[in-house]
């Protein structure tokens, strides 16, 4: 686990001050940001994703540090920041956490992250939050960025080779493959194993073209997503597209706002 105390003293410490920016550093690795901060009591290593919409604690964690149940009810701790008592869940994460090399405690989500103006560099990972409107300048390509319940949405397109498909795309910041389109969209006929598509699979399949914000990524690693869960968007966007910019999800005002940064620092996942 990496220094979560300095994160611990520094909530603290604007827990008692006013309302300001919160800065954490951060670490991309195995396709996911991961930060220091302290989830209902719990201090640890967790995954940041826009594309999670509920905070919530590794199960394996939470029962050594005497947690019982699925559900309880905490305050979170990140980047110097205290967000009041919410309903977190506690969920067994392993098929998203097993590869990498320090033990993560859990996810924060969506539901944290949503009441802030979010900015997330790569390079060097760097994490801050700021109130509604304490934002200052931040130039770059800006999108609209709708909602699909809390989850940021952002219009981009895929390629099969054949047939193209535009529409919105479910942000996620620790997704590792670049897309994971919906079933109710996108099929993959030729994969023994379908189901090693979807999340916690270990296949992928190769999209001809995936377009975002102007850039357009050729075979590109891809995967399924459950219907239900993409509810209308074609799908999710994962670091291996957004790590390529450094990017302010403007919550309150509804916009994506997006600057340069090169080319991505890593591939598109597990083949």
């Amino acid at each position: 686990m990496r220094a979560w105390v300095f994160a611990t003293a520094a909530a603290a410490a604007f827990a008692a001050g006013p309302a300001r920016a919160g800065e954490a550093a951060c670490w991309f690795e195995k396709g996911t940001v991961v930060v220091p901060a302290v989830v209902a009591g719990v201090p640890g290593d967790y995954i940041l994703d826009t594309g999670a919409p509920r905070t919530l604690l590794h199960e394996t964690r939470a029962q050594a540090e005497g947690v019982e149940g699925s559900e309880l009810t905490g305050e979170v701790l990140l980047a110097g920041l205290t967000v009041a008592s919410r309903p977190i869940a506690v969920e067994a994460i392993d098929a998203q956490t097993f590869s990498h090399p320090t033990p993560i405690a859990g996810v924060i989500g969506v539901d944290v992250l949503s009441g802030f103006v979010l900015d997330v560099s790569y390079r060097p990972c760097r994490v801050t939050l700021y109130p509604p409107g304490g934002a200052g300048a931040f130039g770059g390509l800006t999108l609209p960025m709708g909602r699909l319940g809390s989850l940021p949405l952002a219009p981009g397109s895929a390629f099969d080779g054949r047939t193209g498909l535009r529409g919105q795309w479910i942000l996620s910041l620790s997704q590792p493959l670049a897309a994971r389109l919906s079933d109710g969209v996108a099929s993959a006929p030729g994969a023994a194993k379908p189901d090693e598509l979807y999340p916690g699979g270990v296949w992928t399949a190769e999209l001809a073209a995936l377009a975002f914000a102007g850039q357009v990524r050729q075979g590109a690693r891809a995967g399924l997503l459950r219907e239900a869960q993409s509810d209308g968007a074609l799908g999710a966007l994962g670091s291996p597209v957004l790590s390529r910019w450094a990017l302010r999800f403007d919550f309150p005002r509804g916009r994506l706002i997006l600057k340069e940064q090169g080319p991505p620092p890593l591939g598109d996942g597990p083949r």
